[in-house]
């Protein structure tokens, strides 16, 4: 007998294989308490927040956390060991059900592993591979074990329904949840809105990224600046990149402010008047902040042909992925120069169409991504909780 119709506790096993993973699992975990009346036991693999929340993991999760070609390969007999490990672990423990949190190339391995050995249980996939950007054969692929995907992107459903993924139910972004950090107080508003106006400036958080990307946002902050006297260009650096930074920018003509630490980037978003950013994540923190951007990106020569041939998607901006339609300027590749970027950020510094478009498009936004949620953590932990309750009665 499984669960709390047993009189023992009602098991959750969950994996995450990274620090964002760790941080989404542990605000699940806390909100699955929250929610129960029944008493709980979490068992699986994460780091030191869902540990902190009551998880006792089966290895370290760093043993897991690895990206890249070559680094797979390096750690690739560590890996099959964990992920046998992780797969006799969970089994063992009997859950009600699981949850895969990111690490999707790990967590699939497993849940293809448990689906034969717990065939009864529901697992849970808590993140959306992209799907929708490349590899869609993914989506066919993962709905053969996961029973639910919890998606963090308003589009994702209908992408999964239309290549044939599992039942998905959006949950709403991991942001949705930071709201405050991206609002203004009136203070700030009134800077935004005030001369001298400050541009963030935000080249990536790579080192081959910002060695293509910071020559050419300096001379376009340059160049707007000629423009717009008394421009303020705020850098945020993070802390094992900032040396490079601070190398790379001396020479600039208009000299970046390089800020530290994230509540110096927090308070940025707070009172920028424009971004010109990278294409990533980050571009939805912008769209979160209402910071009206321009995006641009630059690739080499061979990663461009790749991603030519891979990449599904017209855009590389979220906000326009979530609207379905070009919200924020994007220059993507090597058709594009300092100037174009500086035509584009002047026209959406200045009052005017440009800038109010931009505005609008992060109202509605803001509106896809709050539909049907009270708060993602709260909506993911109760779809969780109704799997397992179902399944603890059908085994009782």
């Amino acid at each position: 007998m499984n669960g709390a119709a047993s009189g023992r506790p009602l098991i959750v096993a969950l994996i995450a294989g990274e620090s964002s993973g760790d941080q989404l699992g542990a605000r699940l975990m806390r909100e699955i308490r929250a929610q129960s009346a029944e008493d709980l036991r979490f068992v699986g693999v994460g780091g030191p927040l869902m540990e902190a929340e009551g998880l006792t993991s089966l290895f370290p999760m760093a043993d897991i956390a690895v990206n890249g070609v070559v680094p797979v390969i390096r750690h690739l007999p560590t890996l099959l060991a964990r992920i046998g490990q992780a797969t006799r672990g969970i089994a063992a423990a009997g859950p009600d059900v699981v949850v895969h949190i990111d690490a999707q190339d790990f967590n699939q391995r497993v849940a293809s592993r448990l689906r034969k050995a717990l065939p009864g249980t529901p697992l849970i996939a808590y993140v959306s591979p992209t799907v929708w950007a490349w590899r869609p054969g993914r989506a066919k692929k993962i709905a053969k074990f996961y029973n639910r995907l919890m998606a963090v992107l308003p589009f994702e459903p209908a992408v999964h329904r239309r290549l044939g993924g599992p039942d998905t139910i959006y949950v709403g972004h991991p942001l949705m949840e930071r709201l405050a950090d991206f609002t203004p107080s009136v203070i700030e508003q009134q800077q935004r809105d005030n001369e001298p106006w400050r541009l963030l400036v935000l080249p990536g958080s790579r080192r081959s990224e910002i060695s293509r990307l910071l020559p050419l946002f300096g001379e376009a902050a340059a160049i707007l600046a000629e423009r717009l006297p008394g421009l303020i260009v705020e850098l945020p650096a993070v802390a094992h990149l900032r040396a490079d930074i601070e190398a790379q920018t001396a020479a600039w003509r208009r000299r970046p402010v390089i800020l530290d630490g994230e509540t110096a980037k927090l308070s940025a978003f707070r009172t920028a008047r424009a971004a010109l950013a990278a294409s990533g994540t980050v571009t939805l923190e912008l769209a979160m902040a209402r910071v009206p951007t321009v995006v641009a990106y630059k690739v080499s020569y061979i990663e461009g042909e790749i991603a030519r041939r891979l990449i599904r998607v017209e855009s590389a901006s979220l906000p326009n992925l979530i609207l379905g339609r070009k919200l924020l300027p994007e220059f993507i590749d090597w058709g594009w120069t300092p100037a174009d970027l500086a035509d584009h950020l002047e026209a959406i510094m200045r009052a005017g169409e440009a800038r109010q478009k931009q505005m609008d498009g992060f109202a509605e936004v803001h509106q896809l991504m709050a539909a049907g949620i009270t708060t993602p953590s709260a909506t993911a932990a109760a779809i969780v909780l109704d799997a397992a309750l179902r399944r603890s009665a059908a085994a009782g």
